[in-house]
């Protein structure tokens, strides 16, 4: 298909060896003599690219761009000046232009700017696909290998880079070897957290960065600086979409460190985030702080302690500081928090719980819209991204890149697109989760699982004597024999929390500074 340029200059005529040299390139170029006449144009036919002379007589380059904006904002303006003076371009760039060139222009500058306009997505997206087939070995010979922890965060972060990267081709192909490959990479990081996670706790393996160590490793050695510190906590966040809104955050606060660390089972609220703000594994916080801890099956919501927790962990630490702690669960909250930015900034620490991921995660089983909304994937980072662009806590992060700070974007636990029912049963007292189950007389296959039968070397409280704790692994969800299919039909393709994935275990941790 031909490349179509409307070209408008009073003298076109001059501009016949441009032409020419364009029309062999396969182009299809239509030349008119003021920008009235390229109104005219444009009314009856829709061109992929216009080129303006700035300077024509009666409308100008720049009123006629004004009006082309009006009526058809997403076609590519370029305009071609005489004038290198400031004003001028500012003015087009204001005007939205694509592009400018400043005459006099050769046809190779032409041509090269068309295909830079045109076919630029084409081309970007050949050139993702061919890159992408030459990693596909590289991370499939990893994949084969024996890897420590540090090298699967390294693999994790490849294959986000590289599904982000694809996401712009619509070639079908493509994306279906590299959703396989990340399968394949998802059940070999399943099975090496398996074979090595009680071995971590256990002490006998050096482990990796931890949900219970993670503030003292990262955050609290920043709080002895003599500037404030604050830690936003992103409930349900994942690597992902932290890169996809991280050029977002970058307006105001440069990334000083993109590190990611791994979350404890249960991957949930209230294990994994209870540890990371106390400290301590889970059956650590009930044995130590038995008043700030609330069982599965008690009353009460079971993280209504953070801050409480938090504050131990520092007092342990000798960090005796001023700090805040804030939940953010509606708009009108986050708002009033950006009014007491100056407030804030008094304190040594101030911690900001963002909750909407976690209800989105949740609204998108729950409400048929959002699960239009959020269909898969690319969609849901999508809908994260619209969020951040339009949250009160950009608003916080802006105000706060205008002062000396230190700022973590954090979060307790990712979530995975489910679409793999595994059949279990159990007692009525079973917990609810679609990704972890721990109850009495729980029936299921122990080669479909991550299997702890003694809670204790996990850390996790137990219920009862005979209360293993099972997790599903990569995209599977657990589901009761009874209404199979239709309890099936209703979770399948959601997004959910609580077991083992590279999505749910590898999270963000993120160090920003002042620009």
């Amino acid at each position: 298909m031909k490349t179509s340029i409307l070209w408008a200059d009073d003298e076109i005529e001059l501009l016949k060896p441009h032409i020419l040299f364009l029309e062999e390139k396969g182009c299809e170029v239509l030349g008119v003599q003021s920008g009235r006449d390229a109104l005219d144009v444009l009314e009856e036919q829709q061109p992929d690219i216009v080129f303006l002379d700035e300077q024509m007589p009666g409308l100008s380059g720049i009123d006629t761009l004004g009006r082309i904006k009006e009526k058809w904002p997403q076609l590519p303006v370029v305009m071609i000046t005489k004038s290198e003076e400031e004003g001028v371009m500012e003015d087009a760039l204001g005007g939205k232009i694509s592009d400018y060139l400043i005459k006099p222009v050769n046809p190779n500058q032409i041509w090269l700017t068309v295909k830079k306009h045109t076919e630029l997505k084409r081309l970007q997206s050949e050139h993702s696909t061919m890159n992408y087939q030459q990693q596909f070995r590289e991370i499939g010979m990893q994949l084969q290998g024996l890897m420590d922890a540090n090298e699967w965060m390294e693999v994790y972060k490849r294959l986000v880079y590289w599904e982000l990267e694809l996401s712009g081709t619509e070639d079908d192909n493509i994306h279906d070897i590299f959703l396989s490959q990340k399968k394949e990479a998802n059940q070999q990081f399943c099975r090496f957290y398996e074979r090595n996670y009680v071995d971590w706790l256990g002490g006998s393996v050096e482990k990796p960065l931890l949900s219970p160590t993670v503030l003292q490793e990262r955050m609290f050695p920043l709080l002895k600086e003599d500037k404030p510190t604050f830690l936003i906590v992103i409930d349900n966040f994942r690597y992902d979409q932290w890169k996809m809104v991280q050029p977002l955050v970058e307006q105001y606060l440069r990334t000083e460190r993109d590190d990611l660390y791994y979350t404890i089972v249960p991957t949930t609220t209230q294990f994994a985030r209870n540890a990371m703000f106390a400290g301590l594994m889970p059956s650590e916080i009930e044995r130590k702080y038995p008043q700030y801890w609330v069982n599965e099956d008690e009353e009460g919501w079971k993280n209504q302690y953070e801050d409480e927790l938090l504050e131990e962990n520092l007092r342990r630490h000798g960090l005796n500081i001023k700090h805040t702690y804030n939940k953010v669960l509606n708009a009108q909250y986050g708002h009033k928090l950006v009014e007491r930015v100056p407030e804030l900034l008094r304190n040594r620490l101030n911690v900001i719980i963002y909750n909407f991921i976690d209800m989105l995660s949740h609204a998108r089983t729950d409400s048929d819209i959002v699960r239009e909304l959020a269909v898969d994937e690319k969609a849901y980072r999508s809908l994260t991204l619209s969020w951040m662009e339009h949250s009160p806590l950009l608003e916080i992060l802006k105000a706060v890149s205008e002062k000396d700070v230190n700022v973590i974007i954090t979060t307790d636990h990712g979530s995975v697109r489910i679409d793999h029912p595994v059949k279990v049963k159990g007692d009525k007292g079973i917990s609810v989760n679609l990704r972890y189950k721990q109850g009495r007389l729980l029936d299921y296959n122990p080669k479909e699982v991550f299997e702890v039968k003694d809670p204790a070397k996990i850390f996790l409280p137990r219920r009862h004597v005979t209360s293993p704790y099972i997790f599903c692994m990569d995209s599977d969800f657990f589901a009761y024999p009874n209404n199979y299919n239709e309890y099936v039909r209703y979770y399948n393709g959601t997004f959910q929390h609580g077991g083992v994935s590279m999505e749910e275990v590898l999270v963000p941790f993120v160090k920003l500074g002042k620009r």
